[in-house]
């Protein structure tokens, strides 16, 4: 398998969504607030589709000026 998760970032949250691998989505998309509660909420979801998957997922983000800042 080859997770990947992605991020659409903007002011103040972002959307996440998560592939398995290649038209595998894993489990519904969901916002996240660039907060520490959030971000951390991020991180254990990334832990979780690595635990799923058995490998570490990629993070894909668009380069939004400085709003990824916080999440980066």
């Amino acid at each position: 398998m080859n997770p990947v998760v992605g991020l659409d970032i903007s002011k103040g949250e972002s959307q996440v969504q998560a592939f398995l691998d290649k038209g595998r989505p894993y489990r519904k998309s969901f916002k996240v607030d660039h907060t520490n509660k959030g971000l951390s909420s991020l991180v254990t979801f990334l832990e979780e589709v690595k635990n799923e998957s058995g490998k570490k997922p990629s993070v894909i983000l668009e380069a939004t000026g400085h709003y990824q800042t916080s999440v980066v």
